[in-house]
């Protein structure tokens, strides 16, 4: 009976020992593939892309709000109904051009910020930099676009 409990305990440290290995072996290599260089590189690379987008969809929405602000300015005394066929085409067709911008904007930077909250990642920190590049990437873009 001794002999039998003991083989079971030295079955079960060896199981546990294996499985145990197991584990750190995939941990290793999980970590390799999620924090190596190429990957890092590969996640900086799409944040910068993003913000640059972030960036320029910001831009398009002042420009169509320029233009919308102008053409109302020579409307300041009409009613819409009023204005021109033309113009008032115009106007709505910017408006949603603007709600669209707004939409893919937000689109965007909820999965930059959800992106970005996963983990803590070096190259937002200042001093951690990748070489070459001169200022830290936004930790997360808010506010969202509304109205």
């Amino acid at each position: 009976m001794k002999i039998h409990c003991k083989f079971c305990c030295i079955l079960v440290i060896a199981l546990v020992f294996t499985s145990g290995c197991d584990w750190f072996r995939e941990s290793k290599q999980v970590a390799q593939e999620e924090l190596g260089p190429k990957e890092l590189l590969r996640k900086y690379e799409w944040f910068k892309n993003a913000s640059s987008q972030l960036d320029k969809k910001q831009a398009d929405i002042k420009v169509y709000q320029k233009r919308i602000t102008t053409m109302s300015k020579g409307y300041v005394d009409l009613p819409r109904n009023k204005w021109p066929r033309e113009d008032r085409e115009q106007y709505n067709l910017w408006q949603s051009e603007v709600a669209g911008i707004k939409a893919s904007y937000n689109t965007l930077a909820a999965e930059y910020n959800a992106q970005m909250s996963k983990l803590n990642w070096k190259f937002t920190n200042v001093g951690e930099l990748p070489k070459g590049a001169e200022t830290p990437l936004p930790r997360e873009f808010k506010p969202y676009q509304e109205d």
